[in-house]
C-alpha cells in the first residue's frame, strides 16, 4: 500500500499557495524541475490530479483543494507543536464547561462566575446557555463540570448528580421612573391593575408570583412574559411594564437600567443551585463560585425599596 509523504505534500501545500511553481522554488530553495518532479510523484501515489494548468500559473482541481484543506490543518498543527516545544512553559489551560439554565439572571450569572476568572489555578471558562434538561443530560455524560440553575435538578431527570444551593434572595419590583410616577397607593396595592411584565412560565419564580399576587389580592394588567431575564429588564428599562430581579443585585439593577426599586416581595424568593456530579464541592472553579455566591453575591443589599413599600403615591 502506497503511503503518504510528507515532503511531496509540503512541496504540493507551498506550490498551492504560491500559485506558481517558480514562487515556490524561490520559497523553498529547489529548483522548479525538483518540484515538478515532487509534484508528479505525489499526484501518481494518490492516483489523482491535484494541479492544473490555467493561462500562466496553476490552479487547483477539487480533489487538489480537498487535499489543500487536510495539508493546512496538518502543518497548522505541525506549527502549534514548534511553538509549544520552544517555549515549555506555554501550558494549555484546562477547560471548565458550564451550563448554565436560560432561566437563570444573567447579572446573578456574571457575578458568581467572575471570581474563576482570577483564580490561582487558570482555568478556560466554557460558558453554553439552554434548557436545564439539555444541560443535565450534557453534565450526565460529561460535556459539562457543572450546571447553574434556578431550581433543583427534578426529580423525573434520571441523572446521577447532586443539588448544590449557592443562595437564595426575596425579589424586588422595579419601575422605570416616568411609570413609578403613574402608580397610585401603597406597595403592593400599587400593583393592581400595573403594567407587568412577567418571568415565563419556564422560570422558577412565576406559579409563586402568580400565588402572591393572589394572596395579595392584586391582578397586575400582564403585557409579556419572558424566558430571558435580561430582555425582560430591557423592556421594564424602556416603561412598558413592572417586573421582578432579585432583590440580592437590586442595585445592579438600578444601576444598569436606570430603574427604580419600589417594594419588597419577602414572600417569594429567587434560588440559585450548582448541581454537578460530585457529592461535595471540590474543584477549584466550583469552591470558588460557591465563596462567591455566600460573600458578595446573596448578601443582603442596602437596599432602597423598604422605604419607598410603604410611601403614599397620589
Amino acid at each position: 500500500m502506497a503511503q503518504l509523504n510528507f515532503k511531496h505534500l509540503r512541496y504540493f501545500w507551498t506550490v498551492a499557495k504560491a500559485g506558481s511553481i517558480a514562487r515556490a522554488a524561490v520559497q523553498l530553495h529547489v529548483t522548479p524541475q525538483s518540484i515538478s518532479g515532487q509534484l508528479a510523484e505525489f499526484q501518481a501515489v494518490l492516483g489523482a490530479e491535484v494541479l492544473r494548468r490555467a493561462g500562466r500559473g496553476l490552479e487547483l482541481t477539487d480533489a487538489g483543494r480537498r487535499i489543500l484543506r487536510y495539508a493546512e490543518e496538518i502543518f497548522g498543527l505541525g506549527e502549534e507543536l514548534l511553538a509549544a516545544v520552544r517555549d515549555q512553559k506555554a501550558q494549555p489551560m484546562p477547560p471548565f464547561r458550564i451550563g448554565i439554565a436560560d432561566s437563570v439572571p444573567k447579572s446573578v450569572t456574571y457575578r458568581v462566575l467572575e471570581p474563576v476568572l482570577n483564580m490561582p489555578e487558570a482555568v478556560r471558562l466554557v460558558c453554553r446557555e439552554g434548557r436545564l434538561a439539555a444541560l443535565l443530560a450534557d453534565l450526565a455524560v460529561h460535556r459539562l463540570d457543572m450546571v447553574i440553575a434556578d431550581r433543583p435538578m427534578p426529580p423525573e431527570i434520571k441523572v446521577r448528580a447532586y443539588n448544590h444551593l449557592l443562595g437564595t434572595s426575596d425579589l424586588t419590583v422595579f419601575a422605570a421612573p416616568p411609570l413609578e410616577k403613574m402608580l397610585k397607593g401603597r406597595f403592593p396595592a400599587c400593583l393592581d391593575h400595573a403594567p407587568f411584565l412577567m418571568p415565563g412560565e419556564g422560570v422558577a419564580i412565576h406559579a409563586a408570583l402568580e400565588r402572591w399576587f393572589e394572596a395579595q389580592k392584586v391582578h397586575p394588567r400582564i403585557v409579556a412574559e419572558f424566558d430571558d431575564g435580561a430582555l425582560m429588564k430591557a423592556f421594564g428599562q424602556s416603561g412598558a411594564g413592572l417586573f421582578v430581579a432579585p432583590t440580592a443585585i437590586a442595585d445592579d439593577v438600578c444601576a444598569q437600567y436606570g430603574v427604580e426599586g419600589i417594594g419588597r416581595i419577602d414572600g417569594v424568593t429567587e434560588e440559585l443551585y450548582a448541581i454537578t456530579t460530585e457529592r461535595r464541592l471540590r474543584h477549584p472553579a466550583v469552591r470558588a463560585i460557591s465563596v462567591a455566591a455566600e460573600r458578595t453575591v446573596f448578601v443582603r443589599p442596602k437596599a432602597k425599596t423598604d422605604a419607598r413599600a410603604g410611601r403614599r403615591r397620589q
